[in-house]
């Protein structure tokens, strides 16, 4: 799926032949669309920025349900068993749960810190056994909540640091990790300890340096996974932060990089991390070589790069050209253009692979 975000609409394509197949109309305010699948790859779920959810049958390419389930969402995740989808919510704040086929609301989960004001969520991602995990921005807390009965979640509240403002799930599932907006550094959760507790990593990055302008906040749900080792945009700076679990998270190196990074995302392989950056520099793309911790090639494929997906075995990467109305195909072994395909301001690209992946 390809979202058009100024037209309220997705495209949906095939990555076989490269092809458009359809469109599917009336989805409201994609302006930080996300979507999530169902198991089997036949059902979509977008989350609008107006509060829309709407589930979508790709093989008839029609609207099966739709609500509006809050005044402004970014995004969601479904469970493990594929019974359960949820949404996280900016307006009014807070976590629900919808029943995967008819979006019933199963549960809603405000989010208030111990201060007793609302947060808005961020950072959702479901967990290995019928568990989400969230961050909350004002709050500055993560939220571990087992959702095994869905009709009354039971939630773990952790501190987490100075506003968390997106935040990842390894795919072994062991890890979350929570990138602070208010200081140096990141929340780690290890999902495997009982109880799970909080901790800080990498807080020393930034310190004793003059942050740099954040035009965009970066995005950590890129799962930029590669050579067993962490790779994530710094907040505030032109590199990324090389970490590696098995040595305690503790910072590896770091690639200078053209700009602020956005999203850094690793070919299914790892051998390589693709980086997008923020304006100025949203017209360049950057090709990392994981085994060298260098940067290959520079890209400067259109005006307005907002997002990148693999294709499931990595043989090549799409990326949306907001500016230039289009969707550019690349391949990742030769690093050359392959395709386009015309698009209306595209932004978020979503292939069905995602089903099979946790945190996605």
């Amino acid at each position: 799926m390809v979202i058009e975000r100024a037209a309220g609409r997705i495209q949906v394509v095939e990555t076989t032949g490269r092809t458009h197949l359809g469109t599917v109309e009336g989805l409201g305010d994609l302006s930080h669309a996300s979507v999530v699948f169902g198991r089997d790859g036949r059902h979509a779920y977008v989350f609008g920025r107006d509060g829309g959810l709407t589930r979508i049958d790709l093989l008839t390419r029609t609207i099966t349900h739709r609500i509006r389930q809050a005044g402004n969402s970014i995004g969601g995740a479904i469970l493990q068993n594929g019974r359960v989808v949820a949404a996280q919510n900016y307006a009014p704040g807070g976590i629900k749960l919808f029943d995967a086929d008819t979006l019933e609301l199963l549960a809603e989960i405000p989010a208030t810190g111990a201060d007793g004001r609302p947060s808005k969520v961020v950072g959702l991602a479901d967990l290995p056994g019928q568990r989400l995990a969230a961050s909350l921005f004002e709050a500055g807390e993560i939220w571990i909540i087992d959702a095994s009965d869905p009709r009354q979640p039971a939630v773990t509240k952790l501190p987490a640091g100075r506003q968390p403002y997106d935040a990842l799930v390894t795919p072994d599932g062991r890890w979350y990790l929570a990138g602070l907006f208010g200081e140096d550094g990141l929340s780690l959760v290890d999902l495997w300890q009982a109880p799970p507790a909080a901790r800080k990593v990498l807080s020393g990055y930034g310190r004793g340096e003059a942050p740099l302008p954040v035009y965009k906040m970066p995005h950590l749900r890129g799962w930029a996974m590669a050579q067993g080792q962490a790779w994530l945009p710094a907040i505030g700076r032109h590199e990324l932060l090389v970490a590696d679990p098995a040595r305690g998270w503790q910072e590896q190196g770091r690639v200078p990089v053209a700009g602020q990074p956005v999203f850094a995302m690793a070919r299914p392989d790892g051998r390589q991390v693709w980086v997008n950056f923020a304006f100025p520099k949203n017209d360049t793309v950057q090709v990392i070589d994981t085994a060298t911790r260098r940067v290959v090639k520079t890209l400067t494929p259109c005006r307005g790069v907002l997002h990148m997906e693999f294709t499931p075995k990595g043989e090549s990467l799409w990326l949306s050209c907001r500016d230039d109305n289009r969707v550019e195909i690349y391949d990742t072994a030769t690093l050359r253009r392959v395709a386009t395909l015309p698009a209306d301001q595209p932004s978020g690209i979503f292939f069905t692979a995602r089903a099979q992946r946790m945190g996605m």
